[in-house]
């Protein structure tokens, strides 16, 4: 099960970190990965990067995110973030944690390979 916290109503140019706790599978051995849903559009790969099991350091960015967005892990904590700046309003969207069994180098940011999502959490950029 993975549960999303951290949305909210924000300006342009404001910040956000939004969180996903894991249990009770532990995380070592899962890619992690953060999609979005805007309106009207389909779901889309934010970010993703591989187990730390598996991993040679590289993430993916949706290129819309880079040099704003960061995704990260706590493995001890079981949970792994997304730390969203700069925001716009083209960023709103309900934002979906998700993850997959690996031991590959990198991740792959097409949602067929994620088999346990979270359930969402909605972020709103508008002034």
């Amino acid at each position: 099960e993975l549960v999303e916290s951290g949305g909210g109503l924000l300006q342009p140019g404001g910040s956000l970190n939004l969180s996903c706790a894991a249990s009770p599978f532990t995380l070592e051995y899962y890619a992690i990965g953060w999609f979005r849903q805007a309106p009207g559009k389909e779901r889309e790969a934010v970010s993703c990067t591989s187990s730390s099991a598996g991993s040679d350091g590289t993430t993916y960015y949706d290129d819309s995110v880079k040099g704003r967005f960061t995704i990260s892990r706590d493995n001890a904590k079981n949970t792994f973030y997304l730390q969203m700046g700069s925001l716009k309003p083209e960023d709103t969207a309900v934002y979906y944690c998700a993850t997959y069994w690996t031991i590959e180098a990198r991740c792959r940011p097409q949602e067929r390979f994620y088999d346990s999502w979270g359930q969402g959490t909605q972020v709103t950029v508008s002034s």
